[in-house]
């Protein structure tokens, strides 16, 4: 049958309801559906505290390099893995380190003067430029071809509830920090945007089923099989819900400690549950460009699961000397590589609708850190560890760099999208042009 040039015009066509059309984005076989051109995607994954070197850096540069304790979950990825050494926040003014560290790790310039006390530098408050993830997904989003529903997503995990220089990486513009949504049912909502009371426990897709019938029987074999995985998808993530709902409504909710986060514990499933959500809205073009936030800087999260009692933070201002605590911070920074790791398999499992390869093809992570070291607090060494062939990078390699500016590295991130500017943050480090990573 002839397709309508336009969702709109679809769901007129077929006497469809709005609230069915979150599940057709990636239905190529639909005349409307955006495939002109591959599509480039980012994901931008922090973790706090920096790490512990010597667990962490490869000895050797170049294409022969081994894998550190820390990043031994890349092993099966090592050949789509770049890992950049020597490259440092010079970004300095008030604040922080911790504060600096994850407020211009995204913008490369300078905070604004604020009363936000920290540590025991001066006081400062939120980043006085955009982000590069906000500045890409801008340069997307002006392009008909590369426009998403949302222009970008910002996921979080364990991020807390308060707003800081130490909980916001993403910035829209100077002094407009972007809150990561760390609830994955809120998560889960703003994706397909149910219409009805979350308490009355009913599913989105009951109300659709005889809409998503008819979106059957006029697509082609492969999106209709795209389409049963969508639908799955959203029926057990409200399972999900329902099942949350229906345990607190049989428990009661017990009286903590104030100064103890209650989902602590949750952690895990809170990241597996916000990496499906991240790969689905890829897999419907919902967002090329995302950022995926562990904790905050100074994130204090205690990784029971992991045997470790002591908070985050607190094991990582230990000194070198202390080889259990050496030993407990290289088991949490291996369980934050792992949970890059199965984002990078769960890309790479995934076919590229209407296209070639698969997600990860066209998908680059950078994994980052608001520290090189965390009893130091340097802001020299920044990790950045990236995974996938969204930007055709030249990967399989460990690199080295003497001090190198961050803001570089950023203007390759837009160059790789087509976005050629010449500087980025405060132009005093941009001057030698991006790093050359192809």
């Amino acid at each position: 049958m002839p397709f309508a040039t336009d969702r709109r015009g679809f769901l007129r066509d077929l006497g469809l309801s709005a609230a069915v059309a979150p599940l057709l984005g990636s239905l190529t076989s639909l005349g409307f559906a955006s495939q002109t051109g591959r599509k480039q995607r980012l994901v931008i994954m922090f973790s706090p505290n920096g790490v512990v070197p010597k667990s962490f850096w490869p000895d050797e540069e170049g294409k022969e390099f081994s894998l550190k304790p820390s990043l031994q979950p890349l092993a099966p990825v090592k050949d789509r893995t770049l890992i950049l050494h020597g490259v440092a926040d010079r970004v300095r003014g008030d604040g922080d380190n911790h504060m600096r560290g994850i407020g211009c790790l995204l913008t490369g310039v300078e905070l604004f003067p604020g009363n936000i006390q920290g540590g025991s530098h001066t006081p400062a408050g939120w980043s006085s430029g955009i982000s590069i993830d906000q500045e890409i997904s801008n340069f997307l989003q002006k392009n008909p071809k590369t426009r998403t529903r949302f222009g970008s997503l910002e996921f979080g995990v364990m991020v807390p509830n308060r707003a800081d220089t130490w909980t916001r990486m993403a910035y829209a513009g100077p002094n407009k920090p972007l809150a990561p949504i760390a609830d994955p049912y809120q998560m889960f909502s703003k994706l397909y945007g149910r219409a009805k009371d979350r308490e009355l426990l009913m599913s989105v897709l009951d109300d659709l089923q005889d809409d998503l019938n008819k979106v059957s029987a006029s697509v082609s074999v492969e999106d209709r099989r795209l389409l049963d995985e969508q639908t799955t998808f959203v029926r057990e993530m409200e399972q999900e819900l329902r099942a949350a709902k229906e345990a607190k409504a049989v428990h009661a909710v017990p009286d903590l400690d104030p100064d103890i986060r209650q989902e602590n514990d949750n952690m895990p499933k809170i990241s597996k549950m916000q990496i499906e959500l991240l790969v689905n809205s890829f897999v419907n073009d919902f967002t090329r460009i995302a950022t995926l936030q562990y904790t905050n800087a100074v994130g204090g999260a205690k990784m029971r699961w992991l045997g470790i009692e002591d908070g985050h933070h607190a094991l990582s201002h230990e000194p070198d000397s202390n080889e259990q605590a050496q030993e407990n911070l290289t088991k949490i920074n291996t369980w934050f590589c792992e949970q890059l790791a199965y984002l990078a398999k769960r890309l790479a499992d995934t076919p590229e609708p209407g296209g070639p390869g698969s997600l990860l093809d066209n998908t680059l992570i950078v994994w980052t850190n608001e520290l090189g070291k965390g009893n130091s607090h340097t802001l020299n060494d920044i990790p950045f560890v990236l995974v996938g062939g969204g930007l055709d990078f030249n990967m399989g390699r460990s690199l080295r760099y003497k001090n190198t500016p961050h803001n570089r590295l950023l203007l390759s991130l837009a160059h790789g999208f087509g976005h050629e500017i010449t500087k980025f943050g405060n132009p005093d480090f941009c001057g030698d042009g991006p790093l050359i990573l192809t």
